[in-house]
């Protein structure tokens, strides 16, 4: 059976048309003749979307029983069993009722789809899994109901429908979108234009890229390689050299020329892993695309021009940028520079060549120096060799009984000359070949003992020995040279990877990066040091830095000291090894470790400015959350008093003892109430500055009652009981009061009015128990800890019934009284408040 097919309307918020969209496009195919079924349509009692569903067939809806509230699904199979050609069916992303066939929705457009019924459905950007967290961060608001991306996106059709936010904001305010009562809340809220804007060109770029992948498929099927410059993308190759920082600003000032511009650094490194960039440069290179916007690659191939061109294509990339080479005239003219052959063979790719100061011929960059190929143990030994061979194996043909023919001889001093070259490397061997060769001309070459050569055949005898030993040598030095290299590039990145592991799985990674330092290099300590001169300051370092370090001043500045190694991290940071006699072979091992310890430094960085955001973000969610619920608080009892203040003075009526006992009552309930508030803000701030000062000594629990029935509503109901012989506790009286005040004001607030409060006062080992019970409607376990937090409200408390201040006061105060505050189940339903308090010994008690 063929899969039906199906067709999406992507929108930027409620609102834009997306449901009135789907409603035409079935109208369209209808009136064609199309079978089409409405499966599901919401339309949220607009008018205009009731009137376009009318003349449509619509399927029933499914009626299932929802926590004793009926509620209506889409009914699967029904619309399977009327099998229409078409179903329109309105948010893909909605989450279906326990008891429905499927969780969500889209599960049951798929099972639609497999029965070879093409869809028309609705979604909204912010309901797409992946844009979930980026939406939330905009509006404020996580949408718990998501679809897949990869079910958008394979959809035979996505179209957008788009409205400019100034437009949206006035349909909304036309009661077009949402009922009256609504209205003002939304535009003050989710559908603020910058919302809105911000909403919008998700949307737009997410369906940009959808649209991006189809044109790269369509490539990929119909092999087109050439460049199509859909969209600006700048492709800036780097070498790793000093003026690559220069090429890569100009390239991303290319690339914000115009709207929607990609800025793509490569930086190619040679295939064999044997020769490259300085590490720590390509690190800053990488930082530096990211800080500019752009994205780093790094790519390997046999011929740079030819990766660089190749990753331009595969990128469908519009311009390369380049900078123009630092050969000299005489290089260029003996082999052609990168840019030359990239300009050469880039086709419809734009080249830019970009100068700089080291264009032309200037000094080049530093670069590592190259490995050795052989010790100078065995460069001598070679020497050895060559000399002392020569000698011996002359005079052993000397003293042979038969003279060879010079074929023979040169073979044999061949012979000796490759095995120098094994043993020594090329100047050895050279120097055997050219000694070598004097020799077979003075005792072995007609006529002997002289230096002249008779036949022009024996001439080119040795010509040719001397050739062939001249590129047997240098065969085999370059083979060394190279597997020296490879051995030190494999011992490089085992080094690498091996810290790279341990620096994932440590919590300590600067540390662990020095320590590995001293141990790599043999260095007696190691340090990350930041600042410049006598300004500069340890960070971090490993054990007998002090020892190494004896000429930094009191103040804790570090001086430098000739023979140190000092690689730079960035612009403040710089790894400093002492005692470590690092070789020029391993300086670029140091750049890499230098470029590991910036990564962590920038880590640091960025968990500091997180925790610094996370704070501020919580500072200003608190003075948002106090200020809207103390305006509240401080609001109604003032307004009491006010009014029966103001009932007392009026002349117009005559109030009789009770009236005025009433309205006196009055004032002095929201009084309290106001004194109460007042105390806990006072507690709260206090608390928070660590200013709370604690006048502990033993208090008798019983002796707070009065003092917290006081300050308490309707305090008949409150059930206080001590059990006999319960010692005193060590706390503030006065704090004590608050804390259980707080507890009682709380549980009375969720209590039922036919129900008591209990206290209950007892021992329980070294410890004194204060448990403050209600019988309301309790709290699940994970939810416990919250309600401790400040601004909390829990349960269905009314939004301005208390600033949410008391429970977080009262553990506040506990543990400042050294005490612990926790909530625990009540058998048979509600909520225990447990404040336990260290026993006062009798010493104290006295």
């Amino acid at each position: 059976m063929t899969r039906g097919r199906l067709r999406i309307y992507l929108g930027s918020a409620p609102g834009v048309g997306k449901t009135v969209a789907m409603l035409d496009e079935g109208r369209r195919r209808a009136d064609r003749g199309t079978d089409v079924v409405v499966g599901i349509v919401e339309t949220h009692g607009r008018p205009h979307t009731t009137r376009m569903v009318e003349g449509h067939e619509v399927i029933p809806r499914r009626v299932l029983d929802h926590r004793g509230s009926a509620v209506t699904e889409m009914d699967v199979d029904a619309i399977l069993r009327r099998r229409p050609r078409v179903a329109l069916v309105d948010e893909l992303a909605h989450s279906n009722a326990p008891g429905s066939r499927n969780a969500k929705r889209w599960q049951d457009v798929d099972e639609l789809l497999d029965a070879g019924i093409d869809v028309i459905s609705t979604v909204n950007i912010q309901h797409l899994e992946s844009l979930n967290d980026v939406t939330a961060q905009i509006t404020g608001v996580r949408q718990r109901e998501t679809v897949p991306d990869e079910f958008v996106r394979a959809a035979d059709q996505v179209e957008l429908v788009d409205m400019a936010p100034e437009a949206l904001r006035r349909r909304l305010a036309h009661g077009n979108v949402y009922r009256a009562e609504r209205i003002d809340a939304a535009l003050s809220n989710y559908f603020r234009p910058g919302n809105l804007a911000a909403l919008r060109e998700l949307a737009l770029l997410w369906l940009a890229d959808r649209v991006e992948e189809g044109l790269a498929r369509y490539r990929d099927d119909h092999r087109i390689t050439g460049s199509w410059a859909t969209r600006e993308r700048i492709v800036v190759a780097l070498t790793g050299g000093p003026e690559s920082a220069t090429v890569l600003r100009r390239g991303a000032r290319i690339a914000s020329r115009g709207a929607g511009g990609e800025l793509h650094a490569v930086h190619v490194g040679l295939a064999d892993g044997l020769a490259g960039s300085d590490l720590a440069e390509v690190a800053r290179l990488k930082r530096l695309t990211e800080e500019l916007g752009g994205r780093f690659h790094t790519v390997t191939g046999s011929s740079v021009a030819e990766s660089i061109l190749d990753f331009a294509r595969g990128l469908n990339a519009s311009q390369i940028v380049i900078g123009t080479s630092r050969r000299g005239r005489l290089s260029s003219l003996l082999r052609p520079s990168i840019g030359d052959s990239v300009v050469r063979d880039s086709g419809d790719i734009d080249v830019h060549m970009v100068t700089h100061e080291l264009a032309g011929g200037q000094p080049r960059a530093h670069r590592p120096a190259p490995v050795a190929g052989l010790s100078p143990r065995r460069t001598v030994a070679g020497l050895l060799l060559g000399i002392l061979g020569v000698v011996a194996l002359t005079v052993a043909l000397s003293l042979a009984g038969v003279q060879p023919g010079l074929p023979l001889t040169v073979q044999a001093y061949l012979v000796l000359t490759v095995v120098v070259a094994l043993v020594g490397g090329l100047w050895p061997a050279l120097l055997t070949a050219v000694v070598s060769s004097l020799t077979i001309n003075w005792f072995f070459t007609p006529p002997v003992h002289t230096f002249t050569i008779s036949s022009p055949e024996n001439a080119l005898a040795l010509l040719a020995f001397v050739l062939v030993a001249g590129g047997v040598a240098s065969v085999v030095h370059l083979n060394a040279r190279r597997t020296a290299q490879a051995e030190a590039a494999r011992a490089e990145s085992d080094t690498l990877l091996e810290l790279s592991h341990s620096l994932l799985s440590s919590d300590h990674q600067l540390q662990l990066l020095l320590d590995r330092s001293v141990e790599l290099f043999g260095a007696q300590a190691a340090a990350v040091t930041k600042g410049r001169g006598r300004d500069r300051r340890v960070v971090q370092a490993t054990q007998g830095w002090e020892e190494e370090s004896r000429t930094a001043d009191g103040a804790g500045a570090c001086v430098i000291i000739a023979g140190w190694i000092v690689e730079q991290i960035d612009e403040e940071h710089d790894l400093v090894l002492t005692g470590a006699p690092t070789s020029a072979r391993d300086r670029r091992l140091v750049a890499a470790l230098a470029a590991h310890a910036g990564a962590v430094l920038a880590r640091r960085q960025l968990q500091a400015s997180a925790s610094r955001s996370d704070a501020l973000a919580r500072d200003n969610r608190a003075r948002v959350a106090l200020l809207s619920g103390v305006s509240h608080d401080l609001r109604s009892p003032l307004a009491g008093i006010k009014a029966a203040i103001g009932s007392l003075r009026s002349s117009d009526v005559e109030f009789s003892e009770e009236d005025r006992a009433e309205l006196m009552e009055a004032i002095e309930t929201s009084t309290d109430r106001l004194d109460a508030l007042i105390g806990n803000l006072l507690h709260a701030s206090r608390l928070q500055l660590g200013s709370l000062s604690v006048a502990a000594r033993a208090v008798d629990v019983a002796e707070i009652r009065p003092a917290v029935l006081e300050g308490v509503p309707d305090p008949d109901r409150i059930v206080w009981g001590v059990e006999p012989g319960t010692p005193a506790a060590w706390a503030d009286s006065g704090l004590l009061e608050r804390v259980v005040a707080n507890l009682v004001e709380n549980a009375v607030r969720h209590t039922p009015p036919s129900s008591p409060v209990l206290v209950q006062v007892s021992a329980v080992e070294d410890r004194v128990e204060i448990r403050v019970v209600d019988r309301g409607p309790g709290i699940p376990p994970e939810a416990r800890e919250r309600i401790f937090l400040p601004f909390q409200r829990y349960g269905d408390v009314p939004a301005g019934d208390g600033v949410g201040l008391g429970l977080a006061v009262a553990r506040g105060l506990t543990e400042a009284m050294g005490g612990t505050l926790e909530a625990e189940d009540t058998p048979g339903g509600g909520l225990t408040m447990v404040v336990s308090l260290r026993r006062a010994t009798p010493e104290e008690g006295a």
